[in-house]
């Protein structure tokens, strides 16, 4: 698929697909695209009124539903409402830089919304997945690590962008996890990543540091793709030919920008026992647990 874009979608008639933060930016653009191509689309937002407001303006079968990942109540409610099966699962929603927040459990805002929210909604939703779980990570995840004593900077000074990084490498420990898991099962269902490079969209925009919305508006005016183009890689990752664990990312200028490819990821980003001792913390911390089969470690 190369020079891959919107075009290359299959028809998707038939197939049901959720993204998660689909009322802007990438979410909106990817869950546009996959209207267009067919697809039964729910829009999965915290806020009802902009996803109205963003589905009344794509083309085909849509849907908004109710869901706020900083909070697991909201995330059990959503699952327990779902039934049938779903084809995609889209876990793009996320949060960048603010400062310190607790979501409703008190995790820090953006390990407990960017991964504990997707763990628990995916492990939610699996029995009702059949085909793909496509989890949005970003380059930021290389500048992230795990840390088991404090992952919700309860002791240490807080640091906004080092805690992104640790929540978007979570991401990425999550997605090889669930397709080891997956593996093990016998299932048939993918589990893969992607992230959108630099990408034109209002996730910058909520540091609360004035001086950094404001290079991060300059940046996107001169440097980055619009919404899109970064929705390329996490569309890509989903109809792809391409196996399991797969990481897909805009193949132009530093990963930053252009047509989607697979591109690699950190060397701590590889280390299998701490995602599986991430899974467990996780299923720990959320009370949600793989529900297929077996997990065999072997």
């Amino acid at each position: 698929m190369a020079g891959f874009d919107v075009t290359d979608l299959p028809d998707l008639t038939g197939r049901t697909v959720v993204v998660t933060g689909a009322n802007s930016g990438i979410g909106r653009a990817a869950a546009r695209a996959l209207a267009g191509a067919g697809a039964h689309v729910v829009l999965a937002v915290r806020d009802l009124d902009k996803g109205r407001a963003a589905a009344a303006a794509m083309p085909g079968q849509t849907e908004v539903r109710q869901l706020d990942l900083a909070s697991l109540a909201s995330v059990r409610t959503f699952a327990a409402g779902w039934e049938g099966d779903l084809h995609l699962l889209i876990n793009n929603a996320g949060v960048m830089a603010p400062p310190l927040t607790r979501t409703s459990e008190g995790f820090e805002l953006q390990f407990g919304t960017n991964h504990l929210g997707h763990f628990a909604l995916t492990n939610l939703l699996l029995d009702h997945v059949v085909d793909r779980v496509v989890t949005v990570s970003s380059s930021g995840h290389r500048f992230g690590s795990i840390d088991f004593d404090d992952l919700n900077w309860e002791h240490k000074p807080y640091r906004a962008w080092r805690a992104y990084g640790q929540s978007k490498l979570a991401n990425l420990h999550f997605t090889a996890e669930l397709q080891r898991r997956l593996s093990a099962a016998g299932s048939v269902v993918l589990a893969n990543a992607a992230h959108p490079g630099y990408a034109a969209t209002n996730l910058s925009f909520h540091t609360q540091r004035r001086w950094m919305d404001l290079a991060s508006a300059l940046g996107n005016r001169l440097l980055a793709q619009d919404e899109d183009g970064g929705a390329l890689p996490m569309l890509y990752a989903a109809v792809a030919d391409v196996p399991g664990n797969s990481y897909a990312g805009p193949g132009g200028f530093m990963e930053q920008r252009g047509a989607p490819k697979l591109v690699g990821r950190s060397n701590a980003a590889l280390d299998a026992g701490v995602a599986r001792r991430l899974w467990d913390v996780s299923e720990e911390l959320t009370g949600v647990r793989f529900p297929l089969g077996s997990t065999d470690r072997s």
